[in-house]
Formats: structure tokens, C-alpha cells, sequence
């Protein structure tokens, strides 16, 4: 690691925790989040505008790698846990200082990120979740790139699909990309459309959560994780739990 790579700023929206995982793969798992602030996407439904829009640049703070780690060691009382490394889009900061340094104390990392840049330090993580963002996001997927954030990973990192499901369009969306990558696990999560701090209304999350079910095992689609957003079932859209 080089002295110019240990002295990047990473723009930081928050960090956050000991606390649950609510999503994907790691779902339940003890982790601190480390939210970083920019992303190169402006989905409709984004539930974490905080750490994407321009609006709210303001409010990240440019820490060191160090620095973040020292944070982070402050929240876990220097047990390692597995770290969260969100955004926005978190690819588009230089976490690779972090990823190393805080390996080295035994940290895991898991990062999430819609699959629009790749980067080598991929290879350094423990888990990557490419999160391809379907139709009612109102982006377009770029597969060429997608293709090489899976590749950028390697063979050593647990890589899997996580899909937001709002309606039919979308899980049609979800099958045809599962299908191009249909050695990666797949998650599949309803659509929360309710941007903090707004109210969620538990019975539509409960009612999205069963059609989404119900439309899967009718297809016969086996392989997928079908899961709900445990943080929002149990907090609501409150920031930083």
C-alpha cells in the first residue's frame, strides 16, 4: 500500500453502528456500515438520497483511510466484524487502503453497488453484492461493465445478484440477468419506495413481500432468496440503524 493510496480521501456520509445487516447475502449479520457520499446513479425509488445527491455534499466529511478505521475500531471496541461499505455508490471512492489495512485486524468487508465501475480492489473484498438496478429504476445497465465487476472480483470473493422487485417489468428483469450470470446466487427484495425520514407502511411492505413470493414459486424459480428489508421491518426508513 502507498503512501499516495493510504492519503485518498473517501468522501463519508456516515458510519454507523455494531448493528444488522438488513439485505442480501449477509442479511442478520452483525456489521458496522461505512456509507460513503456520490453516486453516478439517480434511481426513482433511491431510499438513501443522504449519500447520493449533490444536495447533500455538504454533509460528507473527506476522512482518511486511517482515519475511518480508527472509527471503525472505536464502534466494534476493536472486536472485528464484518464492515458494510455502502453509498451511493461506493466503487466510485479509493476504498482499497481501507479494505487492506482493516484485513490486516481481522475485519471482513462487503460491499454493494450497482456494477456500473469496476475496480481492482474488488479482489480485496470478502463479499460483493452487484445490485443491477431493473426498469421502474429509470437506469440503464451496462452488461460489458457489470461483466467486469464480476471478473474484477476473481474467484476468492463471494459475489451474488441482489435484485429491487416493484412490479412485473422488473422481475422479468431479474430472471433475464440471473440467467446471464447463473452461477451467482440471487436475492431478490421488494421495492421500498418510501425515502427516509417518510413513514413505511408495514402492511404494503407485508403485502409486496407475499405477491413477490407468490409470483416466484408460480414460475417455478427455486434458486432465489427471497427476502425483505429486516432493517425497514424493524425500524422503519430511519437513518443510520
Amino acid at each position: 500500500m502507498t503512501t499516495v493510496e493510504q492519503a485518498k480521501n473517501i468522501r463519508i456520509s456516515e458510519i454507523f453502528g455494531p448493528t444488522i445487516q438488513g439485505e442480501g447475502a449477509l442479511i442478520g449479520q452483525p456489521t458496522i456500515f461505512v456509507r460513503t457520499g456520490g453516486c453516478d446513479y439517480r434511481c426513482h425509488w433511491c431510499d438513501t438520497l443522504h449519500a447520493v445527491d449533490s444536495d447533500y455534499r455538504r454533509e460528507w466529511t473527506p476522512m482518511r483511510a486511517k482515519d475511518i478505521l480508527t472509527e471503525i475500531e472505536g464502534l466494534s471496541g476493536g472486536v472485528p466484524l464484518m464492515v458494510s461499505l455502502s453509498g451511493g455508490n461506493p466503487a466510485i471512492q479509493p476504498l482499497g487502503a481501507l479494505i487492506k489495512s482493516g484485513r490486516k485486524k481481522g475485519y471482513r468487508f462487503a460491499l454493494e453497488t450497482q456494477g456500473s465501475i469496476a475496480q481492482a480492489w474488488f479482489s480485496e473484498l470478502d463479499i460483493l453484492t452487484l445490485s443491477p438496478k431493473p426498469p421502474s429504476s429509470g437506469m440503464d445497465v451496462d452488461f460489458d461493465m457489470l461483466d467486469a465487476c464480476v471478473a474484477a472480483a476473481g474467484p476468492h470473493v463471494q459475489v451474488s445478484l441482489k435484485f429491487v422487485i416493484a412490479d412485473e417489468a422488473d422481475y422479468a428483469f431479474a430472471r433475464s440477468v440471473s440467467s446471464r450470470y447463473s452461477d451467482l446466487p440471487v436475492y431478490l427484495q421488494p421495492c421500498n419506495s418510501a425515502p427516509p425520514p417518510q413513514h413505511v407502511e408495514q402492511a404494503g411492505l407485508r403485502a409486496d413481500m407475499l405477491r413477490l413470493i407468490e409470483m416466484t414459486l408460480e414460475d417455478r424459480w427455486f434458486n432465489v432468496h427471497i427476502l425483505p428489508q429486516l432493517h425497514v421491518w424493524l425500524w422503519g426508513n430511519t437513518q443510520g440503524v
